[in-house]
């Protein structure tokens, strides 16, 4: 498209300012973004272990992908690509005028919702966020001109690896493509199928421990924070749970002036710019932004609700984390405050006042969360993994088949050698090339939340035995053959039965004998699986296929 050559270089110079030193060499681990050189493509990341498929399709896509480029490389394209992605999509979006493409830049990149999930490592949500804005121009595109463009199939595959976000995609997708005709609609919901169906099918068969606790509703459920009460917290794209990834701008005055900018630049664009947003996106761009706040309100008002839908409806649990759908109003948001700040600049009467109104409204969102730059303040800074996890990575190979379990049986770290002590999950428990068994119970602020992997659950039986004899047996029942300890400061570990294989810096492995035989998907579910992929990979031969459709039409014109 013409025009956006000058956007896109502004999104990346913002992108690279955003991410600072997590750009370096090294791996960004924080909270839920754990990379590792060589991501092992195991039946969790094909959807047929003993755990809800959380990761399915994000992990065997990195699995397969990390072969070619390695996991460096890889993070880095993960983490650039979309945000530049998403700036350029906005300024597709919004309209004519250099103004409005430059802050709808600046607002789809530089957000509290961008950051906060930076924070909290759901880059499969970031990803799904950078092709958002280009699911509403192809899906526009598609309902203009009757013809199916070949980047929406490869568009909604990205949007859709995780279950989170191909919920969220699959709205956009429909609002912006949806019309009347039950071919359209057929499909256009097939092809939505097709891109979840990995999830989708292991969840369906995962179906008897895929409810959550109810305990974990009030905890996941969107929060304000800072002086802004939830709802206006929302309006300007913030409002995770975790309060530890907030930043301290966004909990003081600057996350109000925030606010208010955006709603006096929504308020200008309302009155007199909407007309110069395409026609075609206007409707899908306010059905996306009212369905992304109506959910994301409902999970902060009714927290009993979600909870109870949790507990009872497989899969319902994915609506705990309502923040995540803020992420369909975010285009709104940047077109409006783009429609805004062009309306202002060109009410002003000479070209300097223009040019410096203009600046500032560019640069609004960087000056308004300031603590953003330079990996949030350094907070998602890329580290090196120690020496003893590649020694320790060797010497399991070299022993016989079996399971490992790591102790302590806790889902998160907080190691000495991650930035200054960063929580993050496990990273030993994707380090490895074995299966690993780890902790799926959280604890948050204190309060257990019921974890759903029946296997987690087998081994946490079995380390509460009385005595390390009896727990080495019920682990060996459980079809773990390893124990690898890990020292943490403050943290006990139970002393388990049977042989030091290997012990490194803070790190112990010990070999419980032969074990029972580690449990293996049924044939009916490596079936349906097998279908599932299937599937999902037809669905980039579509996109292959009507491309080249696309091609002889063009060359018969």
């Amino acid at each position: 498209m013409r025009g956006l050559l000058l956007p896109t270089v502004w999104a990346t110079v913002l992108a690279v300012l955003l991410l600072g030193g997590a750009l370096g060499p090294g791996y960004v681990l924080s909270y839920d973004m754990v990379w590792v050189p060589d991501l092992r493509l195991g039946a969790d990341a094909l959807g047929l272990g003993t755990a809800l498929p959380r990761a399915v399709p994000s992990d065997a896509v990195v699995a397969v992908l990390d072969e070619a480029l390695g996991g460096m490389l890889l993070q880095k394209l993960v983490l650039v690509v979309p945000l530049v992605a998403a700036g350029s999509g906005a300024a597709a979006l919004v309209g004519p005028g250099v103004v409005a493409r430059l802050v709808a830049t600046s607002v789809a990149v530089w957000n509290p919702f961008v950051v906060e999930r930076l924070a909290i490592g759901h880059w499969p949500v970031l990803v799904g966020y950078g092709v958002l804005p280009w699911v509403l121009l192809a899906g526009a595109e598609w309902r203009r001109s009757g013809v199916l463009p070949a980047r929406l199939p490869v568009l909604l595959i990205l949007g859709s690896l995780s279950a989170s976000t191909g919920i969220v995609t699959a709205i956009a997708a429909c609002a912006a493509a949806a019309q009347r005709g039950r071919r359209r609609w057929l499909a256009l919901a097939g092809m939505l199928v097709l891109a979840n169906l990995p999830w989708l099918a292991s969840g369906l068969l995962h179906a008897g421990s895929a409810t959550s606790s109810a305990d974990g509703a009030d905890v996941f459920a969107p929060s304000g924070g800072g002086l802004l009460p939830g709802p206006l917290a929302f309006l300007s794209l913030g409002g995770t749970w975790n309060a530890q990834v907030v930043l301290p701008s966004r909990s003081g005055a600057l996350g109000v002036v925030m606010t208010v900018v955006l709603a006096v630049l929504a308020v200008l664009a309302v009155r007199r710019g909407w007309s110069q947003v395409p026609a075609g996106l206007r409707r899908p761009l306010v059905a996306c932004w009212v369905v992304g706040l109506s959910l994301t309100v409902a999970t902060w008002a009714l927290p009993g609700v979600t909870g109870w839908l949790a507990s009872t409806v497989p899969g319902a649990g994915l609506l705990r984390d309502g923040s995540r759908m803020l992420a369909l109003a975010a285009p709104l948001t940047a077109v409006l405050a783009g429609r805004g700040a062009e309306v202002l600049v060109h009410a002003l009467p000479d070209a300097f006042s223009r040019a410096m109104i203009a600046m500032a409204c560019v640069l609004f969102p960087v000056a308004l969360l300031p603590d953003a730059a330079l990996g949030l303040s350094g907070r998602v800074a890329a580290v090196d993994y120690p020496e003893p996890y590649a020694d320790l990575a060797a010497e399991l190979r070299s022993l016989p088949q079996g399971d490992v379990v790591l102790l302590p049986f806790q889902s998160y770290r907080a190691p000495s050698w991650n930035n200054d002590g960063r929580p993050v999950l496990a990273p030993l428990g994707r380090y490895l090339s074995r299966r690993v068994v780890v902790e799926d119970r959280l604890v948050v602020d204190g309060r257990p939340l019921a974890g759903e992997d029946p296997r987690a659950a087998d081994v946490r039986r079995a380390l509460e035995a009385p005595d390390e004899r009896q727990r080495a047996a019920g682990l060996r029942d459980a079809g773990i053959r390893y124990v690898l300890a890990e020292q943490l400061p403050d943290v006990d570990v139970p002393d388990v039965e049977g042989d030091v294989v290997r012990q490194l810096a803070g790190l112990i492995l010990i070999d419980l004998g032969p074990a029972a035989p580690e449990p293996r998907a049924p044939a009916a579910w490596m079936a349906v699986m097998s279908l599932a992929w299937g599937g999902w990979i037809g669905l980039a031969v579509i996109a292959f296929v009507q491309w080249m459709r696309d091609r002889r039409r063009r060359a018969t014109r």
